[in-house]
């Protein structure tokens, strides 16, 4: 069960929601689950309760509040196009300082890692680069990460990928990551589209999804007593 927090960003002091849930039997550490361009829709609820039966505590900071507290959209082009647009009018400095306030609140409870989708997976690579205290990420078809290849990360990432995904071509984000980061483990799904970890959507494979987490469960644990290194 997720409950609704507020943080405050050390960078200018903004109060944001975040949903918080505990973790269900022995913790295994904190986990940042950040969301696509729909906000904290039902996809990311289910995430959160998916990450919390598994051993972790979880916040999802709802990371356009700064241009529409609580926003949650369709996915359908009108939700597409306002989520862009937030993107453009937050700004990715901003949503970071959202992150950072997340793995602060979770850093004194143990190792703390970061998951995101989309938007959310462009931004734990960047994270991984620009934040301190992660442990590891794990980035799904991140649409920036190609662009952002060559930024040094302070934290070890995962990526995930799918062969259908006509948005971001996997062979080309692969290869732009080896080329700067030839230890960055990469996953590419064959029977899986763009946002694949949402169960029940058309580009969705179940056990594709179900093997990405297991993939980033393991990759987690294998680097639990990691410590982020200084941005």
């Amino acid at each position: 069960m997720s409950e609704t927090i507020s943080l405050t960003a050390a960078v200018d002091g903004f109060a944001f929601q975040a949903l918080h849930a505990q973790p269900e039997g022995p913790r295994k550490g904190g986990v940042v689950v950040i969301q696509e361009i729909f906000g904290l829709d039902q996809y990311v609820q289910a995430d959160v309760a998916r990450w919390a039966a598994r051993g972790f505590e979880v916040l999802a900071p709802s990371i356009f509040d700064r241009a529409e507290p609580g926003f949650v959209a369709e996915h359908d082009p009108k939700g597409f196009q306002t989520g862009v647009s937030y993107v453009q009018k937050v700004g990715i400095d901003a949503m970071l300082s959202d992150i950072q306030a997340c793995i602060d609140e979770l850093a004194a409870r143990g190792p703390v890692f970061a998951v995101g989708y989309c938007l959310g997976g462009s931004l734990v690579w960047l994270a991984a680069g620009k934040l301190t205290g992660l442990a590891a990420g794990s980035a799904y078809y991140g649409s920036m990460i190609a662009a952002n290849a060559e930024l040094s990360l302070n934290a070890p990432v995962v990526v995930h990928l799918g062969r259908k995904d006509s948005h971001i071509p996997a062979e080309d984000v692969k290869a732009a990551i080896w080329a700067a980061h030839p230890e960055v483990p990469i996953h590419v799904y064959e029977n899986s589209g763009h946002g694949f970890n949402n169960d029940g959507r058309p580009d969705s494979d179940l056990a594709d999804a179900e093997l990405a987490r297991q993939r980033t469960v393991d990759f987690f644990a294998e680097h639990s007593a990691s410590e982020g290194g200084a941005a």
